[in-house]
């Protein structure tokens, strides 16, 4: 959901050597437990969010997006979509970053950001392991205050058999002024299982079925914190 940016295919390949010429697309579909957990706060949130991301390398960085939509009975009722774009012409483990942020949903709307700064990643040998720190500068236009800064987290973690399960995740810290406070956190760890892992199963099926928990505090005009779990499954596409 908003945003699985950089995340487990952002982290495991945005700055793998200059031969690595792979390709990852997936699409998501979560159910959101929001509304029925904080109905005095939530009690509108679409309980359906699907995400479509698109991750491409190439010899000059990398091009990621996603977007995520939300559905009720009457259809979609909110879109929100991230494009980044990371760039270098030196060997990692550092990249410039670029980035466009925008989108409304039920509640209000999500003014447009643009951001850019500096990324650091690391993964290990095998590329079970890693993660990613990017430390940016924000402007959101039409803002009082458009100037700001934003720092962005992400991991993933491999495991098991075969790789049977995937924990990964993004926090994102900024400064970002309004009646709730001055400065906005989120995080959204997923576990998934990757079906295809286990014996007996094709694998060229590429289902993975975990969860997600959206973890804000004062985001949504919302002062505090908020815990909110997903129950979900994942297509990915080779």
């Amino acid at each position: 959901m908003k945003h699985f940016l950089f995340s487990t295919i952002l982290s495991l390949t945005v700055l793998l050597p200059g031969s690595f010429c792979g390709k990852a697309q997936n699409v998501q579909l979560h159910y959101d437990f929001g509304s029925a957990m904080y109905n005095k706060d939530y009690g509108a949130r679409p309980v359906l969010t699907s995400t479509v991301e698109m991750f491409k390398p190439d010899a000059w960085g990398s091009t990621f997006f996603f977007i995520d939509m939300d559905y009720t009975a009457n259809g979609i009722t909110g879109g929100y979509w991230e494009i980044a774009r990371e760039l270098r012409f030196w060997e990692r483990p550092f990249s410039l970053h670029v980035e466009y942020n925008g989108g409304q949903t039920l509640f209000f709307s999500f003014r447009n950001a643009y951001l850019g700064g500096v990324t650091y990643t690391y993964d290990n040998k095998d590329f079970s392991k890693g993660f990613s720190v990017s430390a940016m500068y924000k402007y959101i236009r039409k803002h009082n205050e458009p100037h700001n800064f934003q720092l962005t987290g992400t991991w993933y973690l491999n495991f098991g058999r075969n790789g049977l399960c995937t924990f990964s995740g993004f926090a994102d810290w900024w400064r970002e002024k309004t009646d709730v406070g001055d400065f906005i956190f989120m995080a959204e760890p997923q576990f998934w299982i990757n079906l295809n892992k286990i014996k007996g199963i094709n694998n060229a099926f590429n289902l993975s079925v975990g969860s997600e928990v959206e973890l804000t505090n004062n985001f949504s005009m919302l002062k505090g914190f908020y815990a909110i779990p997903t129950l979900a499954m994942k297509w990915s596409f080779n």
